[in-house]
């Protein structure tokens, strides 16, 4: 805010835009932090993430309040997101304490805590004029960035990058899996177990085909007449059949 009244002051259309989207936010935050659902939790981060963009447009950083909608809520929190779908979460996850009291005591640390960095960020900041913000906004916000990234501060900028990917490539060769040359099986040995007694080759035919009944619980027929247990799920009870649905094909009478 001070950056803004160094600037000239908030406009009118500022100040309706920020009480109309500091609701949502506080809303998303407090959804993300009291959801018990990690999908839910993460939506709501998003609706804040999304606020926080246009406040930073506000504030006369256009850099920074695309960064936040692309990279941070459009690329890493849709990663997350499937990464979770992927995992596989609901509202049936475990909710039970390990330790007792531990829920208790992580808000009022949490709330102490919160209280501490803020009381500490007010008195520093405390009537302390904004500076640099000429500098950084030179003939533009993004071109200030520029040239402070690839001037001033390129080697910072070049060894954050190295540092990003060695960590990616860290990650990556810390979860990948080598198997020995034995262990890896060839694609003859492959085929070969696949058309070997026993294992059926081709596709599993749906419930329903060649049979007498559309039921899911009814074995689907072979092109001979005969049964195949393969085609229902093991989850669902088979139903019986009669005399009739269970003689080959063109021989009921």
């Amino acid at each position: 805010m001070s950056g803004v009244a160094a600037a000239g002051g908030m406009s009118t259309g500022e100040a309706v835009t920020f009480w109309i989207l500091v609701w949502p936010a506080l809303i998303g935050a407090l959804g993300m932090v009291f959801s018990r659902n990690a999908i839910h939790s993460a939506l709501w981060l998003v609706m804040t993430m999304l606020c926080l963009g246009v406040f930073y447009v506000l504030q006369s950083a256009p850099f920074i309040g695309v960064a936040q909608i692309i990279v941070y809520t459009g690329a890493i929190m849709m990663l997350f997101l499937f990464v979770l779908m992927l995992v596989g979460r609901d509202a049936s996850d475990s909710l039970i304490e390990t330790l007792r009291g531990q829920r208790l005591a992580a808000v009022v640390l949490g709330i102490g805590f919160a209280a501490l960095v803020g009381t500490g960020v007010y008195r520093a900041l405390e009537d302390t004029p904004a500076v640099g913000l000429d500098q950084a906004n030179a003939n533009g916000n993004v071109q200030g960035i520029a040239a402070l990234l690839f001037t001033k501060y390129v080697f910072a900028f070049e060894v954050t990058s190295a540092l990003l990917i060695t960590a990616a490539i860290g990650a990556m060769v810390l979860a990948h899996i080598e198997r020995r040359r034995g262990e890896k099986r060839s694609q003859p040995e492959l085929m070969r177990a696949r058309f070997a007694p026993g294992n059926y080759p081709g596709p599993k035919p749906g419930p329903g085909v060649y049979a007498t009944s559309d039921s899911v619980a009814t074995p689907g027929r072979l092109p001979d007449g005969t049964l195949t247990e393969r085609s229902i799920s093991q989850i669902l009870p088979a139903r019986e059949l009669t005399p009739a649905e269970s003689a080959p094909k063109g021989t009921e009478k």
